[in-house]
């Protein structure tokens, strides 16, 4: 192979690889002799005749919340008698090439995968559109952006769980309740943040801009915004948090400040991963079937590998809301 095309060996793994140290050049040369000889990687292949793969594909798996998908998926994919391998995506400065998504998508093909669950994958657009000309199926769950056309999407009702949280806090008296979610490019996060306006507008209760805040799903981000409401001249009687890694952010800095979380500060997060059950005090969450998604995820995959439609382009599964003691009525003072 590294003869047909005049380089090295090592220049050819890189080339099917997805490696960016190599130019685009010498890249499309060698993707083009792989088109030309038919050729594809056999290095390892340990896949027994017969039986079928999933891949799942992430940028960082180091999350509560995707150890929680991740167990659906596995559960599922045992049930099913499918193989599951786990695969981190082409760098992020290659995978939106066309070539680089192509040949990704055709070695996990010759593994034997017959689909891909994406798994937070910021920027997939190349690789949806590989595996779509591949006629390999590809489900993201909880999309950044779930309006790509040849995306087939498992989330959550982000909209109506984000809503019920914040009537919660309204129903005990709160009527200062911040907000401090994720990315604004997020699709989840904007659904999150207008639940959560929607249930203050339904209560006639006018919304702060002073009291919203979006950054990254990080302890840091709960941390820091916290730190900045709760120092101001009005604070914030209860803060809403776009998932539980911020609002731990936001019960650690109360508890660093001397603020009584529930008696001064009600503070509610999002996603129900194991950490919210022994947090101080356990965190009231809404609470996210993440197992059912990763399962979810599975059952599409198989239906598509099958040749079949799925029932939906975008399944949504319902939330509902774990009360702990984390929120309390709002102070007398």
């Amino acid at each position: 192979m590294a003869t047909a095309v005049g380089v090295s060996r090592a220049t050819v793994s890189k080339a099917l690889n997805g490696r960016g140290d190599i130019s685009d050049e010498t890249r499309e040369r060698v993707l083009a002799v792989v088109a030309e000889l038919g050729y594809r990687p056999t290095t390892g292949l340990t896949q027994t005749p017969g039986r079928r793969s999933i891949a799942v594909v992430f940028d960082i798996p180091a999350s509560p919340y995707i150890v929680g998908v991740l167990q659906g998926v596995l559960a599922a994919a045992s049930e099913a008698g499918v193989d599951l391998l786990t695969r981190l995506a082409p760098d992020r400065s290659s995978r939106t090439q066309r070539a680089v998504a192509r040949e990704w998508v055709a070695q996990q093909q010759v593994s034997g995968v017959v689909g891909i669950i994406g798994l937070t994958l910021s920027r997939p657009d190349g690789l949806l559109e590989a595996s779509s000309n591949a006629g390999l199926p590809f489900v993201m769950v909880d999309p950044v952006d779930a309006h790509h056309p040849q995306m087939v999407s498992v989330g959550s009702s982000n909209w109506a769980g984000a809503r019920t949280g914040a009537e919660h806090l309204l129903a005990m008296g709160h009527r200062r309740i911040a907000w401090i979610g994720g990315p604004e490019a997020s699709d989840a996060a904007r659904d999150r943040l207008y639940g959560y306006q929607a249930a203050l507008d339904a209560a006639g209760v006018e919304i702060d801009p002073s009291l919203i805040r979006a950054g990254q799903f990080a302890i840091a981000t709960g941390a820091e915004f916290a730190r900045e409401m709760l120092a101001s001249a009005h604070p914030p009687t209860a803060i809403m948090a776009g998932d539980d890694e911020i609002a731990v952010g936001v019960l650690a800095t109360a508890h660093e400040l001397g603020i009584s979380v529930p008696r001064d500060l009600s503070v509610m997060g999002f996603d129900d991963t194991p950490q919210a059950a022994w947090t101080t005090p356990p965190l009231t969450t809404v609470h996210q079937h993440l197992e059912g998604m990763g399962a979810m995820a599975v059952q599409t995959i198989l239906v598509m590998a099958d040749g079949h439609k799925p029932s939906s382009r975008h399944v949504e599964l319902a939330t509902s809301l774990m009360v702990r003691d984390s929120t309390g009525p709002v102070s007398a003072d």
